[in-house]
Formats: C-alpha cells, sequence, structure tokens
C-alpha cells in the first residue's frame, strides 16, 4: 500500500516554500548551511530560516507568494548555529546523526507516481492517491468526479463527493509527507528545507539512489562530524546529492514529488 499527493497539497505546498528558500541561500552562497520550517494555513505562512547565507526577505516573500498565492507571511531569520557551522569549517562532514534507508521503488509505487503524475496534469489541485493490492483511491479536489471515473472506472473516486482543497481550508507543515515522498524508504530523517551537509538530506538521496541500482536495500547509519560513510567520503556523497539535485532543477522542484 502506498500513498503519494500532490505538488499542491498543503503540506507540500510548506516543502515547495522550504526548497525555494534553500535555492536562494544557494544562489547567496556556494554551501550555505540553512534549515528551513514552514507552517502554512488560512492566510498565513510562518517560516524560521537558520542560516548562514544573507537573505532578502523581499525575494522570500515573492518565493512565499508565488507557490502559494496571496498570503501574509511571517518570516524569522537566524543565523545557523556556531557549532554546527564549524562543525564544516575546514572540510565537508556529517552535518548530524541518522540512520537511513534506501529501498527498491515496487511496481505499486511506480504506478501510483505515474497515476498522480497524470491527473496533476490535468488538475494542478490539492490531490492525494492512494494505491494497495485491490484498489486505487482518487482524492483530487477541484475537479468532477464523473470526469475522474472515465479516465480510471475501477478507481473508487472522491468518496466524500466532490470538494475543495488547498491551505485555505487545511494546513501544511514541512516534511509530514515522507512516506509520499520516500515510499519504503522512511526512516527518521526530512528530506525538505535543509541544506546538503545535512544527512537527512544527502544521505537519504544516496541511499535512495543506490537501492534502485542495486535493486537491495540500503541500511546506513552516521554521527556527526563522520568524513566516511558506505566507503566513501562523505564529500562524495554530498556531490552526488548535489547533482541529482541539480539534474531535476533545485530544492523547490525536489519538494514536488520528493524521491519518486
Amino acid at each position: 500500500m502506498i500513498e503519494k499527493v500532490n505538488p499542491s497539497h498543503p503540506d507540500k505546498v510548506a516543502d515547495r516554500i522550504a526548497g525555494a528558500i534553500v535555492d536562494l541561500a544557494y544562489k547567496a552562497e556556494e554551501n550555505p548551511k540553512v534549515a528551513v520550517e514552514v507552517l502554512i494555513g488560512h492566510g498565513i505562512c510562518h517560516a524560521i530560516i537558520e542560516t548562514s547565507a544573507d537573505l532578502n526577505k523581499n525575494k522570500i516573500k515573492s518565493a512565499i507568494k508565488r507557490i502559494a498565492g496571496n498570503v501574509k507571511c511571517d518570516i524569522v531569520i537566524v543565523p545557523q548555529d556556531k557549532h554546527l557551522s564549524d562543525n564544516q569549517a575546514t572540510q565537508i562532514k556529517c552535518g548530524d546523526n541518522g540512520i537511513f534507508k534506501g529501498m527498491p521503488l515496487t511496481n505499486e509505487q511506480t504506478a501510483l507516481s505515474k497515476i498522480a503524475r497524470e491527473i496533476y496534469e490535468k488538475y494542478p489541485y490539492d490531490g492525494k492517491y492512494i494505491l494497495d493490492e485491490t484498489d486505487l483511491i482518487i482524492c483530487q479536489s477541484n475537479a468532477k468526479s464523473e470526469h475522474l471515473k472515465v479516465s480510471y472506472p475501477f478507481a473508487t473516486i472522491n468518496p466524500l463527493g466532490d470538494w475543495t482543497g488547498g491551505t485555505d481550508v487545511d494546513t501544511g507543515a514541512t516534511n509530514r509527507k515522507l512516506g509520499s515522498d520516500m515510499a519504503d524508504s522512511v526512516t527518521g530523517g526530512g528530506l525538505h528545507g535543509k541544506d546538503l551537509s545535512k544527512a537527512d538530506v544527502s544521505v537519504n538521496i544516496y541511499a535512495f539512489l543506490r537501492a534502485q541500482e542495486t535493486g537491495m536495500p540500503i541500511e546506513l547509519c552516521c554521527a556527526i562530524g563522520d568524513t566516511e560513510i558506505d566507503g566513501k567520503p562523505y564529500s562524495e556523497i554530498v556531490a552526488i546529492a548535489r547533482e541529482y539535485i541539480s539534474s531535476i532543477g533545485g530544492f523547490e522542484k525536489f519538494a514536488e514529488w520528493g524521491l519518486y
């Protein structure tokens, strides 16, 4: 059984805003240290940003409004903790502790991701989709159920009837939809709103990519300050993650669908 939510789900809106702020940090510095938490809903977006980069509040507001519409912005910017920043001063080292798992995607997970994207192309509004051994459940806002039934005749569609969604009727928070983003690879770390020195980002990406390449589960652990994981220098793992993020268009784009 797997759940997928689309980029207009309130939690993904929060992830996308966090990703856009990280993108701004990388435009300001080559290797910024940044962590972003976003809570959005009912006309207001709260963003707390710990950063080594000099970020412009007006650019942050513009990013929020571009993604979420005309919401009130409550933005708090504070320096990244000096001890965490100093950990990376001389070389790229693991930025936090954690356990990580990469799992090969199943056929069902790949299929649901494709279905979610197909629906979102036509209906770019809040939506959630579930696939198990016997049923496909489609909950898509701002869409007529009978229209969706034409394309997906065997699915259960909008079980409670047609609905509207989004941040006007619900709230969203950063890293609250990790099952949608990571499938069976979920462990303790969140993917979004952090720079690449954070193992939650780089090691999760690395483990997921290795699992797809090998077709085998990958389990890793690390401690803050580690310079090597899985027999590789941590800097190499960060470089792999950086290349992946760059290939899909940045942290905001990464936040839209997660790893698959």
